[in-house]
């Protein structure tokens, strides 16, 4: 990679456009940029590594950075371009940050994006490749083939931060060459068998966890039969390698164990069925004994118990025989009485009836009532005609109430109707002439509506008008108020700044420490810091004062946009508004508007009085309507209620006739009708009478046969001997109780059995049923204890079966974990058979860290005068610390080899020089051999003496065998003397500038 050209605008301190030629700076081979503290050295480099990789080295790419020059004007953009070969193909990279810009358009500023943009350098011109920033930074890494990390170290070779590889320990080193080197890969081997290891772990742990689970569960299976001092869970943990042996152990004796004891529980069984079935039959029998002594004893009793009871037997036999015959004669008792109630009862009828008849019918037979009877319906069926004549007399009445009452409604109607239309022509003139003024004002309210919109739009933009002017006088006085205020601001930042600069060294000389490298110089020795003057001016004072300065340019920006704001708005509020002034267009509005209220108001009855007036024309055609006809219905009404009148008249006269002395037809009927009711209830009771004495007389004779039929002497005996049904069905009851009783007496009597029981002593049936109980006792416990041992066989042979596959799942996952185990503590430099306690990085990093300091060595013993060498220490470390990354310098001098901590400053600037450009080489080679033609070193020369400047120089210039070119970073004042061609920047108020010089030597 060889670097052309450089072009910075606007970037950090440079604001004008800035370009180096590296082209002419690389004709000498070294080339010296200086300038002093402050001016930008350290911003040229920063400008090709953001030309590279789109970002400046990771120290300065601080959150919140900008990238822009503060000096440059606000037009101008911020943009790096760098033209440089690598890979055999010429490139133009131009970049710009995101930042901030003017508005094309009014005021304020708006934020451009990041931008990007690659180009190739081919026979026929410049060739644009790409605009994409992964693009871009994806083709620059593959022609380089190093990152932005690695470009850093190998190109930009920082001497203070070797210094400082050279002193580390070997945690910081392997930190710093697993960046260049990028090692990740075999770090993630690493974490990858670390990670492998913890899961085969777990996975072997959770297969132990699960066996200790059954073994836990046979343990309970087995109870008091298992041998427990040989139980594994208290001896083995999780991942003991000897826990399967010692679990197979164990639930062998447990199985033999409980095996033993079912066998024991058989035999038991098989006596204590034997003595339970014997003690069983022993109480069978005993409670059979007892049960024929205890029946042979009941019969004895209940056989005199029946004896006794042969009078009362007897007796209730005649009763029963004596209500057998009598329940004959019953049915003849039950009619007669019947017949002897009804006979009572028509008497009692009979009598009443006559009662209520006239005088002259009381001792009158049932014909005569018959003929009287007939005699009065005659006279009642004549009354018919007479009731319908009445009832229209009485509708003829109704009919002349309704006839007055309408005559009258029709007279009313037809002297409203007549008065309404008499004022109908004065009524019609009124409401055309409201119409006809209504429709005026709605014309005239709408020509009104159309200037007073017009009108109202202009007012309240003549409103607006002055409003905006108002508000564009108060901010153009804040304006300038804010525009002094930043004024003044600027110009005490700058003044902090340029006196901070001045003062720079001193706050330089505050960081340093005694024995630690200088960060401008690289040197250890501070001899004599700089101290702050009276005054002196520090960073914090300085980014107040900037931050002061910001806010008021902010403050004055918005109040710009304000202004810009307010002024359009009242341009377009004084076109809307024209000539005229405000109050004018107020008193204008307010005309148009009172007069286009009041027309609007008049309009607004137009309808109603266009309703009015067709309501009142239809008003007037049915009350025309309404006199005609109450004319008409007044002469009907006449007509009808003269007809009426001739005909009541006749009615009447007819009705006088057949009421007689009754007041209407209906009371003369009523009366009729109540003396057809008297003279036929009594001829009906009279004939009631006759028949029930009749049945009453058929009923004896039936009855006095019905006794002699049944033997008994008279009815009165017949009648005693009735009994009801209920007392018959008890006296039953008892003979068939008692002969039952003398059956079954006969049917034990009769069994030898209980006989013979009853001459044997008493049974004693508790004794044995105690006996018996003790025995199922006995062969519950056994039957249990049997169960119990058999169950226990059965699960312990289950759970040792699922012990045994649990097992020998777990067999593959320990192998696999044992394996996994040694690779991962090798890798990880813990394993006992990882002698040097190396981790892999470690390892690689090591073999790497050898090829530098070989690389390194070739050019120290050139510095050094053949006095130093750099060799690799892979020396276990003490303790508990890792090994592989040591770092020693041989002195040939003294034969001795001793750590890099140890050298002086100007030895540890050789050094650390020769460990920066041996690096530069190896990772070259590691990036496939991609020659690096353009090197910068950043400071560490002022540590130097004389001799050892020319030394280096003499070794820096040898680069220029391989046909490199490098840049010396240093503001040590005789480099100046010692390298003809510089880059010089120069800092001035407005921003720092580049300066191509060809110094001539000295001697």
């Amino acid at each position: 990679m060889r670097l052309h050209r450089l072009k910075v605008t606007a970037f950090g301190p440079f604001a004008e456009p800035q370009e180096i030629d590296f082209d002419a700076l690389s004709g000498a081979g070294v080339f010296l940029l200086h300038g002093p503290t402050g001016a930008g050295k350290t911003s040229v480099l920063d400008a090709v590594c953001y030309g590279l990789y789109g970002s400046v080295p990771g120290p300065r790419q601080a959150p919140g950075t900008s990238l822009r020059s503060d000096h440059a004007a606000a037009g101008t953009p911020t943009e790096v371009t760098l033209e440089l070969t690598a890979g055999g193909r010429r490139l133009e990279i131009t970049r710009r940050p995101e930042q901030d810009r003017p508005k094309k358009r009014g005021t304020g500023t708006t934020r451009d994006k990041a931008q990007s943009a690659l180009r190739e350098h081919t026979g026929d011109g410049w060739q644009a490749l790409s605009r994409s920033h992964q693009e871009i930074g994806e083709e620059v890494e593959q022609l380089l083939g190093m990152s932005r990390e690695q470009f850093c170290q190998v190109v930009l070779l920082p001497q203070g931060e070797f210094a400082r590889f050279l002193r580390a320990d070997e945690a910081a080193r392997g930190r710093l060459l697993g960046r260049l080197f990028d090692t990740r890969r075999f770090a993630a081997v690493e974490t990858l068998l670390g990670d492998r290891r913890r899961a085969a772990e777990a996975k072997v742990r959770a297969g132990d966890e699960k066996v200790l689970a059954t073994v836990q569960r046979l343990a309970q299976a087995a109870g008091d039969s298992a041998d427990l001092r040989a139980w594994p869970v208290p001896n083995h943990q999780p991942g003991d390698p000897g826990l399967a042996e010692a679990v197979r152990a164990w639930a062998a004796v447990a199985r033999c164990a409980a095996r033993e004891r079912y066998a024991v529980a058989e035999y038991a069984l098989a006596a204590v069925e034997g003595r339970h079935a014997a003690a069983r039959r022993a109480a069978e029998d005993a409670r059979e004994l007892d049960r024929l002594q205890r029946r042979h004893a009941e019969t004895q009793r209940r056989r005199a118990a029946l004896a006794e009871a042969a009078p009362e037997r007897e007796r209730v036999r005649v009763l029963l025989d004596r209500a057998r015959r009598g329940a004959l004669v019953a049915p003849a008792l039950e009619l007669r009485g019947a017949a002897s109630a009804a006979h009572l009862a028509a008497a009692h009828a009979e009598t009443a009836a006559r009662t209520a008849l006239p005088a002259s019918f009381a001792e009158a037979g049932a014909e005569e009532l018959a003929a009287e009877e007939q005699r009065l319906r005659e006279d009642l069926g004549a009354l018919g005609a007479a009731r319908r004549i009445e009832q229209r007399s009485a509708g003829i009445g109704r009919e002349r109430a309704d006839l007055e009452r309408e005559a009258r409604a029709a007279e009313e109607q037809h002297q409203e109707s007549a008065e309404w239309l008499e004022r109908w022509e004065a009524t019609r003139t009124g409401l055309q002439e409201r119409l006809d003024a209504a429709q005026q004002a709605a014309t005239l309210a709408e020509q009104l509506a159309g200037g007073l919109a017009t009108a109202r739009i202009r007012l309240n933009a003549a409103r607006r008008r002055d409003e905006f002017a108002a508000d564009a006088a108060r901010a153009a006085a804040e304006l300038l108020g804010a525009r002094e205020e930043s004024s003044a601001l600027r110009e005490r930042w700058l003044e902090l700044k340029e006196a901070r600069l001045r003062g720079i060294a001193a706050e330089l000389a505050e960081a340093l420490v005694a024995g630690e490298a200088c960060t401008v110089c690289g040197s250890a020795e501070h001899p004599a810091p700089a101290r702050p003057a009276p005054g002196h001016v520090d960073r914090a004072a300085e980014d107040a004062a900037h931050a002061d300065y910001e806010r008021a340019e902010d403050a004055r920006a918005a109040v710009e946009r304000r202004l810009a704001a307010v002024g359009e708005a009242e341009a377009e509020a004084a076109a809307a508004a024209g000539e005229a002034a405000t109050e004018e267009l107020l008193a204008r509005t307010a005309d148009l508007s009172s007069r286009h209220a009041a027309a609007h108001a008049t309009a607004a009855g137009l309808h109603a009085a266009r309703e009015n007036l067709d309501r009142a024309e239809r008003e007037y055609a049915a009350r025309s309507a309404d006199r005609l006809d109450a004319e008409r219905r007044i002469a009907a009404r006449a007509s009808r209620r003269e007809a009426l009148d001739r005909e009541q008249t006749a009615l009447e006269a007819e009705l006088a006739l057949v009421r007689g002395d009754a007041p209407t037809v209906a009371a003369r009927a009523r009366t009729l009708e109540d003396r057809v009711r008297m003279v036929a209830d009594a001829a009906v009771a009279l004939r009631r009478a006759e028949a029930a004495a009749a049945r009453l007389k058929e009923a004896d004779g039936q009855l006095a046969d019905a006794a002699f039929r049944a033997g008994f002497d008279t009815v009165d005996a017949a009648a005693d001997a009735v009994l009801p049904e209920y007392q018959r069905t008890a006296l039953q009851h008892r003979m068939d109780a008692w002969q039952a009783e003398e059956a079954m007496l006969a049917d034990r009597l009769a069994e030898t059995g209980a006989a013979q029981a009853a001459a044997l002593p008493p049974a004693e049936p508790e004794a044995a049923e105690a006996y018996a109980a003790r025995a199922d006792a006995k062969l519950r416990t056994a039957g249990s204890a049997h169960d119990a041992a058999r169950l226990r066989c059965a699960e312990l042979d289950r759970l040792s079966r699922q012990a045994e596959r649990e097992l020998g799942a777990l067999g593959p996952l320990r192998e696999e974990y044992d394996r996994v185990a040694r690779l991962a503590g090798l890798t990880a430099g813990t394993s006992a058979d990882n002698e040097r306690r190396m981790r892999l990085e470690a390892y690689v990093l090591a073999a790497r860290l050898e090829q530098v300091a070989a690389a390194a060595t070739v050019r120290l013993l050139r510095m050094s005068g053949g006095r130093y060498t750099l060799v690799h220490s892979d020396a276990r470390a003490s303790g508990r610390g890792r090994s592989g990354l040591g770092l020693h310098v041989v002195d040939s001098w003294t034969g001795s080899e001793r750590d890099t901590a140890t050298l002086s400053g100007g030895e540890t600037f050789f050094a650390s020089l020769a460990l920066a450009l041996g690096l530069a080489d190896v990772v070259t080679d590691e990036a496939g051999g991609m020659r690096l033609d353009t090197l910068f070193i950043d400071e560490g020369f002022g540590s130097l003496d004389d001799q050892a400047l020319d030394e280096v120089l003499d070794v820096l210039d040898s680069l220029r065998e391989r046909d490199r070119s490098v840049g010396i970073v240093s503001h040590v004042a005789d480099l100046r003397a010692r390298v003809q061609t510089q880059l010089e920047i120069v800092k001035q108020r407005g921003g720092s500038v580049v300066r191509h010089r060809t110094a001539a030597l000295t001697d």
